[in-house]
């Protein structure tokens, strides 16, 4: 498809009118909850949703809260830049989510804690806790600031939208409606954003498929264009994307999100019972592979139609992440409010990820950090996570100013949940696993694993790796329309570099084509692996052997043979309280009222947890 920057249409009045309707209506979702639970002043309330959510909204919240704009607009980019191997992540998911629903959930669930950090405390002690409430807060605000920056800057180069009134208005929806409303608002605005992202993915899918004349000429070209590259098997570490990167790294840094993080775990305790709770995650699972193959199949739409003139190498465009907009303009311009609907899912899923986030880290501060340590009311500690809704939303829109000012930052949060959450898993199986490892061990893991994923991390920023590792696919522009001042570019950029360019240094040390090369999706194994190892060595030279610790706190057998049990329907009220004083441990076993804990989901006597019946 020939093309040239005046065939390609701008924003009209009906596209902004369509855009500030989803905007108005997401904040009138938390000004309902907000009137609904005004009589409802509990912590719990705010930050749980009173624990009744049911399975289908907290399902369309995790998949919701998984799809930032960083995915709206990124994925299509990285199919059409590297082709449709992106798919094989549908795995990844399947493998995250049994993981998550047969091993995390139970242990959480039975616990009744707010912050999956508690556990941390309950199985170590409040240092262990506290480092790793601390590594997430920094993870998130950090995370959070860039997702509300890199949506921002790209719709401003496209559609004209101010760059800073784009970035604080974001902020401020999201921080408006988690402060009023609590999880409830930000579950049910999640749903809703949720119907807007897979309609916009569809706008274009269907709009591509007629441009095309066709899914088989979509398919056929990119068939030819080498972009159907699913089945990768090379085992070479140093590959940015293969079937075992994708697979095996792509699971443990999922597993670090949806198995520990506490934006997502948050929402699946809040459900009613242990059967809702495992329905969300599975309901998500297929939300993931919906959402998943939307944004491959616009990615190769994407290729179809500009196998010919590639408006990244045309200059059309001055970076990658401008494409998919750019794409929408181009073939969807012709027809009022549709291209409002899809950079409305964009912001959807800005929206999504941000109000997760807030409402995450209000709920991690007055779990791990006020609670233990202050004694208040229900009521008055409501009003303090309200209070912190407002300020983390205000510090995330500081910190989108500041990814602004500072261009390395976002290349770097692109492997942040590696750098961070790859560490933080293994502490959590190391808890969950091995009874013997003490809480100097954990300790020790945990910061050994953080300081050597993080030099890899930055490392890889530094030195970025090279293009026989990266592997672009090739790009053309022979059916390009030029006029005289546009000529087409000799540079083809890659996602990560187009999105921050990266000043390579004129000296390359050896290492930077060998371990700072390291595919970015390995950094979450490593940090799990050398938590594991490190933790444990250290665990037993510190007096691991002779530790004893309540079976509550460890995947026991009962949990393994009740994998894929959907027969609980008890609610959180059934639940005894095994929390302490905050200045008690775990560790000492017998005395902890959980011994005397009886799972619903498995009734004979026998079944019931006993100390030492851990793996």
């Amino acid at each position: 498809m020939a093309t040239s920057r005046s065939s390609v249409a701008q924003f009209n009045v009906w596209d902004y009118v369509v855009f500030i309707v989803m905007l108005l209506i997401s904040v009138f979702i938390g000004i309902y909850h907000a009137i609904m639970g005004r009589r409802q002043q509990s912590n719990s309330e705010f930050l749980l949703g009173g624990r009744q959510m049911s399975a289908l909204p907290v399902a369309l919240s995790l998949t919701a809260s998984f799809m930032s704009a960083v995915t709206v607009i990124g994925t299509p980019v990285e199919v059409y830049r590297f082709g449709a191997i992106f798919w094989i992540f549908c795995i990844s998911y399947s493998i995250v989510t049994i993981i998550s629903a047969e091993f995390f959930l139970p242990v959480f669930y039975r616990l009744g804690i707010t912050s999956t950090y508690e556990y941390l405390g309950m199985r170590f002690n409040k240092y262990v806790r506290m480092l790793g409430t601390s590594m997430y807060i920094i993870q998130t605000v950090l995370y959070t600031g860039i997702v509300i920056y890199a949506p921002a800057l790209t719709l401003n180069q496209i559609t004209g939208f101010d760059l800073w009134g784009v970035l604080v208005a974001t902020g401020l929806i999201c921080t408006f409606y988690c402060t009023l409303g609590g999880l409830k608002a930000v579950v049910w605005t999640d749903v809703f954003q949720m119907s807007i992202m897979i309609s916009g993915f569809l706008a274009v899918v269907i709009r591509a498929t007629v441009v095309e004349n066709g899914i088989a000429q979509i398919w056929n070209n990119s068939y030819h264009g080498g972009r159907l590259n699913f089945w990768d098997f090379n085992p070479d570490p140093l590959r940015r994307h293969t079937f075992w990167t994708i697979v095996i790294g792509g699971s443990f840094m999922w597993t670090a999100i949806y198995g520990i993080n506490q934006s997502q775990v948050q929402r699946y305790i809040s459900c009613k019972n242990k059967f809702e709770a495992k329905l969300s995650l599975y309901l998500n699972m297929i939300g993931l592979w919906v959402t998943t193959t939307c944004a491959v199949l616009t990615g190769l739409s994407m290729y179809s139609i500009y196998s010919q003139c590639d408006p990244l190498t045309a200059n059309l465009v001055r970076t990658s992440d401008q494409l998919t907009p750019y794409l929408v303009m181009d073939i969807l311009g012709g027809y009022p409010g549709v291209p409002g609907l899809f950079v409305a899912a964009a912001y959807s899923g800005t929206l999504s990820t941000v109000s997760s986030s807030i409402n995450a880290l209000a709920a991690v501060t007055v779990e791990d950090f006020i609670k233990p340590n202050i004694n208040l009311s229900e009521e008055k500690l409501s009003w303090i996570s309200k209070g912190l809704s407002l300020m983390y939303g205000l510090i995330c829109i500081g910190m989108a100013a500041l990814s602004s000012l500072m261009g390395g930052v976002l290349q770097a949060a692109l492997t942040i949940f590696g750098i961070v959450g790859g560490p933080l898993l293994g502490v959590f199986l190391l808890g969950m696993i091995l009874p013997c490892v003490t809480s100097i061990g954990a300790i020790c893991g945990l910061v050994v694993g953080f300081l050597l994923t993080m030099w890899v991390g930055i490392g890889g920023q530094i030195y970025g790796p090279l293009p026989d590792k990266t592997l672009p696919l090739p790009l053309s522009t022979a059916g390009c329309i030029f006029n005289n001042t546009e000529q087409p570019s000799t540079v083809t950029a890659t996602l990560w570099s187009t999105m921050n360019p990266v000043t390579q240094p004129d000296f390359r040390p050896e290492i930077a084509d060998t371990w700072y090369s390291l595919s970015y999706l390995y950094l979450s194994p490593l940090g799990t692996v050398v938590v594991f190892v490190v933790g444990l060595i250290v665990s037993m030279l510190t007096g691991g052997r002779t530790n004893q610790v309540n079976g509550d706190l460890l995947i026991t057998k009962r949990d393994l043979i009740c994998c894929f049990c959907f027969t609980d329907t008890s609610d959180h009220s059934e639940e005894k309280d095994i929390k302490q004083h905050p200045d008690e441990t775990f560790e000492i076993g017998k005395d902890n009222l959980a011994f005397t804990h009886q799972d619903p989901i498995c009734h004979d006597k026998e079944d019931q947890i006993q100390p030492n019946t851990y793996l």
